[in-house]
């Protein structure tokens, strides 16, 4: 049972004490529903053992409800004001945690050697303006990260879980799934956060998969490529990673792959095919 958790009255006594105004610049919406917390936390399906890293935490609403359910919690926050406050707002909810340990860093900074003990799991209320690219980023520095859940814009929820066909299948959908299986786990309504958002948000559940048999750099050359126009047909779209129409044709030939066909039919496997494909890696993937 998650106790201590803070709520809307808390949340803005905390931050008038502390002089934080969440800026939109950071994509600071605090969360101030205990309910919702708690919600995040079950559908985290955290095991005793793991060592989770939280990205944002801004005042400690989901830092409270994750540490009597894992091992160890690495709190992970630019804000110089917020991440100096945390132990103190933790401490006076809980008691000390020798359990927690705070990181003032940027997430899209951080690597694997500042994280001890190695994180299992990433939980977080991500910044709506960088939930793609931290997630991108941690799973490709953390191999050690085997699950998760992040709450983010419903938006790029949608994209992010989209499978191919769809029509918000993207890149963030195809570099995801390079790394893992992901699946909707709900929405969350704009009235859990402070400030109140004008979107709604989703949570999003992954869990890590082995990759495609290919080089990573390669395979990410040939999404971004396929998908910067999307309109266009697979032969036309990969003409200048190719280095050419027809080399493309003849790589997407070789792998299997219907140069007419659109980056938005492709599975993550297929990219890898046509990055394998290729006679020499191009420029672009270099």
């Amino acid at each position: 049972m998650v106790t201590g958790l803070l709520g809307p009255a808390e949340i803005r006594e905390l931050a008038a004490r502390l002089g934080v105004a969440p800026t939109k610049r950071l994509g600071q919406n605090f969360v101030h529903d205990p309910n919702t917390v708690r919600r995040i936390v079950a559908a985290a399906a955290l095991d005793p053992d793991d060592v989770v890293v939280e990205v944002g935490p801004g005042l400690g609403s989901l830092t409270l409800g994750l540490l009597p359910a894992a091992r160890h919690v690495h709190a992970v926050e630019i804000d110089p004001v917020l991440a100096g406050a945390l132990p103190s707002t933790v401490g006076a909810h809980t008691g000390p945690h020798a359990q927690l340990t705070v990181h003032h860093a940027d997430a899209l900074r951080v690597t694997a050697a500042e994280l001890d003990p190695a994180p299992t799991a990433l939980v977080a209320n991500l910044p709506y303006n960088v939930a793609v690219p931290v997630v991108l980023h941690l799973l490709a520095e953390l191999p050690t990260l085997r699950h998760g859940l992040v709450m983010v814009q419903k938006e790029v929820a949608d994209r992010l879980v989209a499978g191919p066909g769809s029509k918000v299948y993207g890149v963030p959908s195809v570099k995801l799934a390079w790394y893992a299986t992901a699946r909707n786990a709900g929405r969350v309504p704009p009235s859990v956060f402070w400030p109140v958002p004008n979107v709604d948000s989703g949570l999003v559940a992954f869990t890590r998969r082995e990759p495609p048999a290919a080089p990573r750099e390669r395979v990410f050359a040939v999404i971004d490529a396929a998908f910067a126009q999307r309109r266009k047909t697979l032969r036309a779209a990969l003409a200048g990673w190719a280095g050419g129409a027809d080399r493309a044709a003849a790589t997407l030939e070789a792998a299997g792959v219907d140069p007419g066909a659109r980056g938005e039919s492709l599975t993550v496997e297929r990219f890898a095919a046509i990055a394998l494909a290729a006679p020499v890696p191009s420029r672009a993937a270099e």
